[in-house]
This record gives structure tokens, sequence and C-alpha cells, in this order.
């Protein structure tokens, strides 16, 4: 699948032709850097993305944040535009998941039906009935540990 950014600087296919999860996080932290009611992830193998190509990774700016499980949250965005393009997740002793999340907007052709809505109990917009839906995390959420 096709990934770009608004102004088309970030560029790449993806590792696998279709995600292995798609998510849409209602927690705090993904209403901040969607800038709305919650973020959308399409999760994907790490393995042939990560390394970042030199050509990928001279596009990305990195900033990282703790997470409240003490894990670290590795967030890229594109130094042109600004946008979040994807996240990647370490454990305290600093191991990195295997997956990878790619902001759903981003990624052309995305499949929306089926995403599993998680953190709902800081939902502020009403959940659709009949969704996979989980107050906090998914406890088999892919690539976790």
């Amino acid at each position: 699948m096709e990934v770009t950014c608004e102004c088309e600087t970030v560029r790449f296919t993806t590792p696998t032709p279709s995600p292995l999860k798609v998510y849409h996080c209602h927690c705090i932290e993904c209403r901040k850097q969607s800038s709305s009611a919650y973020g959308t992830s399409a999760i994907f193998p790490a393995t042939g993305l990560f390394p970042l190509s030199a050509d990928l990774a001279s596009k990305l700016r990195l900033w990282t944040r703790p997470a409240d499980s003490g894990r670290t949250v590795d967030c890229y965005f594109c130094k042109e535009c600004g946008v979040r393009v994807l996240h990647r997740i370490r454990d305290p002793d600093g191991t990195e998941r295997e997956t990878v999340s790619v902001k759903g907007g981003l990624v052309t052709g995305l499949d929306w039906t089926g995403a599993a809505h998680i953190y709902t109990r800081s939902a502020v917009v009403e959940v659709p009935e009949g969704v996979e839906r989980w107050e906090g995390a998914l406890g088999e959420m892919e690539g976790r540990r």
C-alpha cells in the first residue's frame, strides 16, 4: 500500500499488501496528535520498513514520548509539512516492537471496516454499536508483547 504525507515529501510502500489490524484510538495522546476525536492507525510488520532507509530517514523528524505503560513511543513526522506519519513502541529495556503504526489517513486504499476502537473510556464521540471496542488497550494488540 502506498503511504504519503500531506505534502507528498514522505512516501513509501508498506511492507505487506494490507495491515495486520486497524485501530481507532480514543486516548488523549492520539486525540492530541490527530487534532481530532481519535487517531487511526494501520498496524504493519516493522520488518521491511525498519531500519528506515537513509532516504526516508532524511525526510522524517523523530519525537519520543513516554507512554503510561512504561514504554517509549517513537513518533515520526514529515520535516516539511509536519504530518505525523508513524509510531513505533519500545519496551523499557529498549526492545522495539515487531510492528509499526502508520497513520491511517496517509494509507491509500486503506479498508477502514472492521477497525477496533480502543481506549474508549476516553472517547469524546459516540462509538458505534456492534464494533469491536475496548475500554483500554486490546489484550492481544498486534505486535504487543
